[in-house]
């Protein structure tokens, strides 16, 4: 709030020196802010700085803030433009239009309305109202941002860059249409050459930003705001592993047949495990050898304490006890 005051005071001076500088002026009334004299271009772009240093106190991200406060910030303007309405300044050219203001002689002493020898308030004219112009030129402004914000059609920084798009835009014309006092460049008023360039620079900020994710208040570990926001519907984990591929165990009993393979997710591993009997041959590859129906062990059998096979005695082994079947790989 300070540094958008003092900012709107610093553009007003320096935009209209004459008012305090030149011959017969006095200096010190460049700091009478009760006089009147606010610039809304000096008060956003030093409020804006103030806004800049307490994100970086709180460790904020700045242009999450400015995309989340600009369409507030333009509504407050639109309200902020009535003042223009009481104080009876800031109108535009004499008019007939039936929407005409009517604007009278104001006495700056007393902040009302001279009046003539029968009582009545002396009319100066009839006059576009600009700031009503303006006012409702920003409420839809407002309603495009919120709208487009709410449709997630606008990416990180889009929301701060057309909000001075849109607020510059409709002040050209304006501006075009006021007839008060202003120092001119080129024949132009200097608040209408300020449009044109706050403009252009919005401009090339919203095409940078075209295609970047929406702004996040934080990231984790990035308190500056400088890394990349997670897009939507992503939580920021790393994707699941693949399914292993585990050997199934083969339907027959035939030495040295190939095994096809199946895959298991890692939570049915478990499940399988269980349904194979403890030394049934589980962890024996497939199509391991066979000899004389005896399966080799092994050795992660043996690390488990499972008994040894017998001894071979020449070529000749113990095959498996009549009527039984031989044992699962």
């Amino acid at each position: 709030m300070l540094f958008g005051i003092v900012g709107g005071r610093l553009y007003h001076v320096i935009t209209d020196p004459e008012l305090y500088f030149a011959r017969g002026k006095h200096p010190i009334d460049a700091v009478k802010i009760w006089d009147g004299g606010l610039g809304i271009w000096g008060a956003i772009a030093l409020g804006a700085l103030g806004v800049w240093i307490g994100c970086r106190r709180h460790k904020m991200d700045f242009v999450a803030f400015a995309d989340a406060a600009a369409p507030g910030v333009l509504l407050a303007q639109a309200i902020g433009r009535w003042g223009n309405w009481f104080n009876n300044e800031l109108y535009g050219r004499a008019t007939t239009l039936p929407w005409k203001l009517e604007i009278h002689e104001l006495d700056v002493i007393t902040g009302k309305a001279t009046r003539d020898a029968a009582g009545h308030a002396v009319v100066l004219g009839y006059y576009h109202p600009t700031f009503l112009y303006e006012m409702l030129w920003n409420l839809v402004v407002v309603a495009v941002l919120l709208w487009a914000d709410h449709r997630r059609l606008l990416g990180r920084g889009q929301v701060l860059a057309g909000y001075v798009m849109g607020y510059t835009f409709g002040r050209f014309f304006v501006e075009a249409l006021r007839d008060d006092h202003a120092n001119r460049i080129l024949g132009m008023r200097v608040n209408s050459w300020v449009s044109i360039l706050v403009f252009l620079a919005a401009l090339a900020w919203f095409l940078r930003n075209r295609g970047r994710p929406r702004s996040t208040a934080h990231v984790e570990g990035d308190p500056d705001g400088t890394a990349e926001a997670i897009p939507d519907g992503s939580d920021g984990t790393a994707p699941d592993e693949p399914a292993a591929t585990v050997p199934d165990r083969p339907a027959s009993t035939v030495p040295g047949g190939p095994s096809p393979s199946r895959s298991l997710a890692p939570d049915d591993r478990a499940e399988d495990a269980d349904a194979v009997p403890d030394g049934a041959g589980a962890r024996q590859p497939a199509g391991a050898a066979l000899d004389s129906g005896n399966v080799q062990q092994h050795p992660a059998d043996r690390n488990l304490g499972l008994p040894e096979p017998g001894p071979a005695a020449g070529n000749s082994h113990p095959g498996p006890a009549p009527g039984t079947a031989s044992p699962d790989r």
